[in-house]
């Protein structure tokens, strides 16, 4: 993760591209149904799964969206908004990678990016449009500072 943080700090461009993936695990949809208090069927009961035509429970589509805010995270974007279409369903056990590219970038430091979502057979599970704000001059050097102090919410070692 590093790599994307230090990328950011020397100054990020329409067309830069970052990418990570997550598999998406039993636990996960558990603590993102406490945490968000959506105990949806679809999420939480094979049968109930299976009559809307699912071939077992899905995951969340936020919890799936949310790797787009491990990158926001990492480079500083301080979102203002997000649009997703969900394209596919996403299953417990799924691992998905998200592709986050910045298309657009103002003089003001606004920032746009498309995300795109898919899954280990290449197919595309879900699409994203992100609109933020870039980090400034000062916002970077306090990236860089903690990046070089080992960066302790993300455990990388100085």
């Amino acid at each position: 993760m590093s790599h994307i943080r230090r990328t950011a700090i020397k100054g990020l461009k329409i067309g830069d591209t970052f990418s990570v993936s997550r598999r998406f695990t039993e636990q996960d949809v558990v603590r993102f149904a406490e945490i968000s208090r959506v105990y949806y069927l679809v999420h939480c009961d094979e049968r109930f799964a299976k009559v809307k035509n699912f071939d077992n429970r899905i995951c969340h589509g936020l919890l799936v969206a949310s790797l787009v805010t491990e990158i926001g995270g990492q480079i500083g974007w301080l979102a203002s908004g997000m649009t997703f279409k969900f394209k596919k369903p996403v299953y417990v056990g799924d691992t998905i990678k998200c592709d986050f590219i910045i298309t657009d970038i103002h003089e003001i430091g606004r920032a746009k990016a498309e995300a795109v979502f898919t899954n280990d057979s290449g197919i595309t599970v879900l699409e994203g449009v992100i609109t933020g704000i870039l980090p400034g001059v000062q916002e970077k050097q306090v990236m860089k500072d903690v990046l070089d102090e080992g960066d302790p919410a993300r455990k990388v070692p100085p």
